[in-house]
């Protein structure tokens, strides 16, 4: 019983100067009260808790307390403790703050890259995380295996070889915070092995080569002609980065002689390839495309991510990578920086079916916006081509020749932010960029999409 106190009630930084004891903790009080440091309804410790904290008398606290409680800056009710009183001398009133706005931020978006953020499952990864934390071990809590958690590593297996064909052992695949992370450990992985040389689609994020870059890989853009992108013409690259069973920005797959070739290549040369199967789950008009890595696990990288099928927020990204280069990629980090709770909860969402029934959701929500966005432009904007919208969360818009800059100003004039397809083309890629617009037709909230597609059609040709 006489440690209790140390359990008992809240902590209260004070500093009582003065005179006396409690003419100086009276004073404390007052000016934490005044200045706003104890908030109106703060509950405060109990007397003794208090006196045990400062080392004083029980009788100094009850004392400074009911002087307080005098002024009005205190209450004290049977059953509810001391707290701040609601109104304590407010003051002179603050000036307005300045209405928030975010540089370049306009009301409406169709910037590609970010799901719906209002329709995450909030209550169905709530109850995840509680099933999740109620059955983790102990030992879940402690630094653990640089590859993540074995409970998602197992999930995702699972999940990944049902649904996307993936050959993946729990064993070789590693837990990351999000695409970007997994890509910085391959990238530092592949150049500790003496890569130099990352070769990539002509069209793609400049994020990603800016990141390949920093860790010392040099970014030369594959050739591009109407099937798409030449993958099996790396040149004398060490690697190459794909998005095969949908292409970024320009939407289409990876043609199936083209598949085959670059796989051949890799088997030849060595070359590794990183698979970017960054929206598989979204496809609407066609059968979904494999995996390139069920062709060859031993040279290809498969990676994934919740940031479009959750939430970019989760940073919740996933790996799996050849027993051979597994070793280098777990020394440059592994999974560390992803949290256990969250990496739990993913696996208790996956095993459920929850992982299923929000994506099927999902998918149904988006094709309906995608069908919307179809109709509209052929009722207001006949001659704006809609291309690259079988599977995934954008459309590419073919505009005019000559347009592309123009409709881009005119829609900020209308309140909408979208992006030319010429924002993705890489530096080195040579030839000028058609003129069109990417349109991430997932990013609108549901209640702001009728107003985001008006915003587009009037800032169309």
């Amino acid at each position: 019983m006489a440690e209790r106190w140390a359990t008992f009630g809240i902590d209260l930084h004070l500093d009582p100067a003065g005179p006396g004891l409690r003419r100086g903790l009276t004073d404390a009080l007052r000016e934490a009260v005044r200045t706003g440091r104890l908030a109106p309804g703060t509950r405060l410790p109990s007397s003794r808790s208090l006196a045990a904290d400062l080392g004083i008398a029980r009788n100094t606290v009850a004392d400074a307390y009911a002087d307080l409680v005098a002024e009005g800056r205190l209450t004290a009710r049977q059953g509810s403790g001391t707290r701040v009183a609601d109104r304590v001398d407010p003051g002179p009133p603050a000036p307005a703050p300045a209405p928030r706005r975010t540089p370049g931020r306009l009301p409406y978006s169709l910037v590609p890259g970010t799901p719906d953020l209002a329709s995450f499952p909030r209550a169905e990864w709530l109850r995840a995380t509680r099933r999740a934390l109620a059955a983790a071990p102990h030992e879940a809590f402690g630094y653990g295996d640089p590859r993540g958690r074995p409970e998602l590593r197992t999930a995702l297996a699972d999940y990944l070889a049902r649904v996307r064909g993936v050959r993946a052992d729990p064993e070789h695949l590693v837990v990351c915070a999000g695409f970007a992370h997994g890509l910085r450990l391959l990238c530092e992985a592949l150049h500790a092995r003496g890569a130099r040389t990352l070769a990539v689609e002509s069209y793609g994020l400049d994020a990603h080569w800016n990141l390949a870059t920093r860790a010392g890989l040099t970014t030369t853009p594959l050739p591009h002609d109407t099937l798409g992108t030449r993958a099996h013409e790396p040149g004398s690259a060490d690697a190459v980065l794909l998005s095969p069973a949908h292409q970024f920005p320009l939407g289409g797959a990876l043609v199936p002689e083209r598949r085959a070739a670059v796989v051949d290549r890799a088997r030849r040369t060595g070359t590794l390839i990183l698979e970017d199967d960054y929206d598989g789950e979204f496809r609407y008009d066609r059968q979904p495309v494999g995996a390139l890595q069920d062709l060859d696990p031993d040279h290809v990288v498969y990676l994934g991510t919740a940031s479009k099928s959750l939430a970019p927020g989760l940073r919740l990204g996933w790996a799996v990578v050849p027993p051979s280069l597994l070793p280098a990629v777990t020394e440059q980090g592994g999974g560390l920086p992803v949290g256990v709770v969250e990496q739990l909860a993913l696996a208790e969402f996956l095993t459920s079916g929850a992982y299923d029934r929000h994506v099927r959701a999902a998918r149904l929500r988006y094709r309906r916006r995608r069908d919307a966005l179809v109709r509209a432009l052929a009722e207001r904007a006949p001659d704006v081509q809609v291309t690259g919208i079988a599977a995934g969360l954008h459309a590419v818009l073919r505009l005019p020749p000559g347009t592309e800059r123009s409709v881009v100003q005119a829609a900020a004039w209308h309140g909408l932010s979208v992006l030319g397809l010429s924002r993705f083309r890489h530096p080195d890629a040579g030839a000028t960029s058609p003129d069109a617009l990417v349109v991430g037709y997932a990013t609108p909230p549901d209640h702001a999409w009728t107003a985001t597609l008006e915003a587009l059609c009037r800032a169309l040709p």
